[in-house]
This record gives C-alpha cells, sequence and structure tokens, in this order.
C-alpha cells in the first residue's frame, strides 16, 4: 500500500477533471460560500491525481479549491495526491480559469 501523499498548493494551478471542466456548481459554491465563507479550517483536503506531466487533477473538492481560490487568493491549501494519472494534464483547464 502506497504511503498517503499530501502537497500544499495554491488552488488556482489546480486542473479540473473533463467532467467538470466548467468549473464549480455555482449554486453549490453559493452554498458553501454561505456556510464557511473564508474558513479554511475542518476543510477536508481535495483529491487529486498526478497528472504524466506532474500537473495535479482534482478528483473531489472543486468547490472547495473553487471557494479558496475566489475569497482567498494566494492562500495554499492542502491537497490529498491518490493515484496517477495515464496522460498530461496541462490540456485541461485551471480552477483559476473558470473563477466566477
Amino acid at each position: 500500500m502506497k504511503p498517503q501523499e499530501f502537497v500544499d498548493v495554491d488552488p488556482r494551478t489546480l486542473r479540473l477533471p473533463w467532467s467538470r471542466r466548467d468549473g464549480a456548481d455555482p449554486i453549490k459554491l453559493t452554498r458553501q460560500i454561505g456556510q464557511r465563507g473564508t474558513s479554511t479550517q475542518g476543510m477536508p483536503p481535495p483529491f487529486v491525481y498526478r497528472a504524466t506531466d506532474g500537473e495535479l487533477v482534482l478528483s473531489d473538492g472543486v468547490t472547495r479549491a473553487t471557494r479558496v481560490a475566489k475569497l482567498l487568493p494566494g492562500t495554499r491549501i492542502r491537497v490529498e495526491v491518490i493515484g496517477d494519472l495515464g496522460v498530461p494534464g496541462a490540456t485541461m483547464p485551471t480552477v483559476g480559469d473558470r473563477l466566477p
């Protein structure tokens, strides 16, 4: 079993998965901003995959990453690398590309 790997990153640089290439769901983002605001305390780390080119691609946590990128620019978040992708991630849009 692989040991857990955690990395601190700027959420704006995280790549969006193709299934969420338009970014966070606006309704869910609004609800999360209303509930959590700028707090990152107690926020579970988003899950990411490492692409063949080293880019980190979100698997779970698009809304959390978007909230922090929008409300706390420049703040780094801890993500958990859960595996590797067999494709490059550079062609996928970033959270920063899709900020509302």
